[in-house]
């Protein structure tokens, strides 16, 4: 039985760079949300659109993913 070390790391490295930005896109979407601030005009609105194009982006990826693994 032969381990094929450099297809490890590959899974490995991706998996890693894909939930940390998928971590942090969430996060963005969170912070977007949590500014309430309404002394600053329009900033508000589009924070809010901001964070919603973030989960629609984190929807989109976990998606891309049951595709893969179904597929």
């Amino acid at each position: 039985m032969d381990i094929d070390w450099a297809a490890l790391g590959q899974v490995f490295g991706v998996s890693l760079v894909m939930t940390v930005g998928l971590v942090g896109l969430f996060t963005l979407g969170i912070v977007g949300l949590g500014t309430n601030d309404k002394s600053q005009g329009g900033s508000s609105a589009l924070a809010r659109v901001g964070a919603y194009a973030s989960y629609a982006l984190c929807a989109a990826a976990v998606a891309y993913g049951i595709y893969i693994i179904a597929a």
